[in-house]
């Protein structure tokens, strides 16, 4: 099967109720796990990589992994670009086989996030790939903000409004609360503002800094409209939490396959539960 675009997956996550999982991947056991995870869940799944993984791993590299998992896999999956804030990295990956990127200008004047994002949208989907878009600004769990700063940086319902009509986005990533990086205390999401933002934008909304929310609140922000949460930070820890556990208990261990597979398994273990909690499993 070939890769499919994200918006592609979002429909029918609309249509059955449910949110697409987008697991992030910056090596060969990362994308094995997500893969093999969706396989055994019978469930869609999206494969990102951020900037980062692309500097690490090269772009021609994650390309060719996700368009072997994809080929020999029964399940739909999509390669995504996760917060492209470099524009032209953002047209390369349309340009070499990325079938979905964000571009994350969240930081730039609402006018010229709606200028750039608008030409990422021209250009992606003359080429049958999809774009989402953010508004908002979702910071690290390191953040020391008041709650009213927090409230300032949240995604305006308004804005989100008008960045939606203006761009012609597939999706869109908002801020009510979550956070990139490992909580220290339990996240609050505003699920009021999730709410209002979808009424007003009737478009597939985007979770990020998912990892950490409690299941409870996930499922509610998916009744309210979300159709793809990230999850990065608990696959990184499952991952590298096996791989130390491997290695203490095999100290003078030099073959890596026998250190990396515990970590790809527990990581695959991480991602088999995030599927089911987004109600996604058996939906491929």
């Amino acid at each position: 099967m070939a890769l499919v675009s994200v918006a592609e997956l979002l429909r029918k996550a609309e249509e059955g109720g449910y949110a697409v999982g987008a697991f992030n991947t910056n090596n060969m056991e990362l994308a094995q796990a997500i893969v093999r995870a969706a396989e055994a869940e019978n469930s869609p799944v999206i494969m990102q990589a951020s900037q980062g993984a692309i500097a690490y791993a090269g772009l021609d590299y994650i390309v060719a992994l996700a368009r072997v998992a994809a080929a020999g896999s029964a399940v739909p999956i999509a390669l995504h670009l996760d917060h492209g804030t470099n524009l032209d990295q953002v047209y390369r990956c349309v340009e070499n086989g990325f079938t979905s990127v964000m571009y994350d200008g969240s930081k730039l004047s609402l006018d010229q996030n709606i200028a750039n994002t608008r030409g990422v949208v021209e250009y992606a989907h003359a080429r049958g790939v999809s774009v989402e878009g953010e508004l908002g600004k979702i910071g690290g769990t390191e953040d020391d903000v008041t709650v009213s700063a927090r409230e300032a940086l949240f995604t305006d319902p308004a804005e989100a409004e008008e960045y939606v009509r203006a761009t012609g986005v597939d999706s869109l990533a908002i801020a009510i609360g979550t956070a990139h990086g490992q909580y220290k205390g339990e996240p609050q999401l505003d699920f009021s503002r999730l709410e209002t933002i979808r009424q007003r934008t009737g478009i597939a909304i985007v979770l990020h800094g998912s990892s950490g929310v409690p299941d409870a609140a996930l499922r509610r922000a998916i009744e309210l409209g979300v159709r793809k949460i990230n999850i990065d930070t608990n696959i990184r820890e499952a991952f590298v939490w096996a791989l130390r556990r491997a290695a203490a208990q095999n100290p003078d261990e030099l073959d890596p396959r026998k250190l990396l597979g515990p970590a790809r398994e527990a990581a695959e273990a991480v991602i088999r539960e995030k599927i089911r909690i987004f109600g996604s499993s058996g939906k491929a």
